[in-house]
């Protein structure tokens, strides 16, 4: 269990080179002063928290940070300098611990060995380099920019800057794929020295307004069927677990004692916040989201600090009338806790812990769910081990069946 002090920090950089046909995430390419403008707001914003009603609530001088990640969008398109800059600021504004793990996404092609030494002396110690696959025909398919040499390069070039706590990003599912690109991937994967410590293996899905997604209206996308698509999954899962890896959650794998400590955050229910566009917080007690609109985000953060000397930007008098702009906000019921904890901590293959929620709800497990419990325990998707209640393989298979259970309960 966490301690109530720990507090993770997610930063959103929305900027990509080009966008890929798979990708809905909020992200896109743009000019330099957009970029401009949107960093020196970013920056406005860490600057600016502890005047905001979740600093207060938080207690910002009780917590201490344990983990932060830069995510995007591609993060690393951006001058290395404004990556210091931002990490020092929030410096400023939070406490971190010693041992923080602080991560930054990659794409290949998008830095040098300089770009990497540089980053790795502001701090950052955990690196995700977004391969997808390692073979150039499948790059191709999905619109990635990248080839598998490019990601070789700055793999390499991350080992010699002293990353070693590396991640390697991986789609499967993906149009014509076959058994045979699957074990390609994964011998040039494994055969790089040292081997990446992290795997975090995905299955491709269609996402309204992608690319891909019009090319399946089209009759031009040919995708593996469902059950070729979880023979992918544990294809890759088997594989890499007979080479030491530990499967940890559904989609992640990792050499003992190299988890993500920032993820296994979001699935064990820790305070964290989101800084940038579309940056999603949560408190414990409410969630809420920056704007997705670029414009009024800089718009409200934009403004330079009225006082040069001042390391810590206030607010004006005009701001603080206006509410900050969010694209949600929401209070959390008891109920809603109780459905998180369930349908995150089930992505954990270690299941979840009955004394930790009986501690965290002041009930027992089954008097919530008991009903829940004892029905996909029979169809075999649950079981239990000890004092933790865990999905089984074929309840991987059917999480958000089993999810869904959870999130409707009262």
């Amino acid at each position: 269990m966490q301690t109530e002090s720990e507090l993770e920090i997610y930063i959103h950089i929305p900027f990509c080179v080009k966008k890929c046909l798979y990708c809905d995430f909020l992200s896109f390419s743009c000019g330099k002063e957009i970029k401009s403008k949107y960093l020196r707001a970013l920056i406005n914003e860490i600057k600016t928290f502890e005047q905001t009603e979740a600093a207060r609530e938080l207690d910002l001088k009780a917590q201490t940070v344990t983990s932060v990640f830069f995510g995007g969008g591609t993060p690393t398109v951006i001058q290395k300098d404004y990556l210091g800059e931002i990490l020092e600021t929030l410096k400023e504004v939070f406490r971190f611990s010693e041992d923080c793990e602080i991560s930054l996404e990659c794409n290949p092609g998008t830095v040098d060995l300089e770009y990497l030494e540089s980053v790795r002396s502001y701090g950052f110690n955990r690196l995700s380099i977004g391969l997808q696959s390692a073979l150039d025909k499948e790059l191709k398919r999905i619109g990635r920019i990248h080839t598998y040499e490019q990601f070789r390069q700055t793999y390499e070039a991350a080992v010699k800057a002293g990353f070693d706590n590396i991640n390697v990003d991986l789609i499967s599912a993906l149009p014509d794929q076959r058994k045979e690109d699957i074990d390609a991937t994964l011998d040039k994967i494994l055969s790089l020295s040292p081997r990446p410590q992290h795997i975090s293996s995905y299955s491709l899905i269609l996402e309204e307004g992608t690319g891909l997604m019009d090319l399946y209206e089209k009759g031009l996308l040919n995708l593996p069927d469902e059950d070729s698509e979880r023979d992918f999954h544990w294809r890759i899962i088997d594989r890499l677990e007979k080479e030491g890896f530990r499967q940890y959650e559904l989609s992640n794998m990792a050499l003992p004692g190299y988890e993500c400590r920032h993820n296994i955050g979001y699935w064990q229910g820790k305070k964290y916040i989101g800084f940038g566009l579309g940056a999603a917080s949560y408190t414990e007690k409410e969630r809420f989201s920056n704007t997705r609109d670029m414009e009024e985000y800089i718009s409200y953060f934009g403004e330079e600090p009225e006082r040069e000397e001042s390391t810590k930007k206030e607010l004006t008098k005009e701001q603080l009338k206006k509410e900050k702009p969010y694209s949600e906000k929401y209070s959390l019921t008891a109920s809603d806790r109780m459905s998180e904890f369930m349908f995150l901590g089930l992505r954990m293959t270690k299941g979840i812990s009955q004394a930790g929620f009986r501690e965290k709800f002041g009930k027992d497990l089954t008097e919530s769910y008991g009903k829940e419990i004892e029905k996909h325990i029979g169809e075999k998707l649950l079981c239990t081990e000890g004092d933790y209640l865990m999905l089984t393989r074929k309840g991987q298979d059917l999480a958000n069946y089993v999810f869904s259970d959870f999130i409707i309960s009262e």
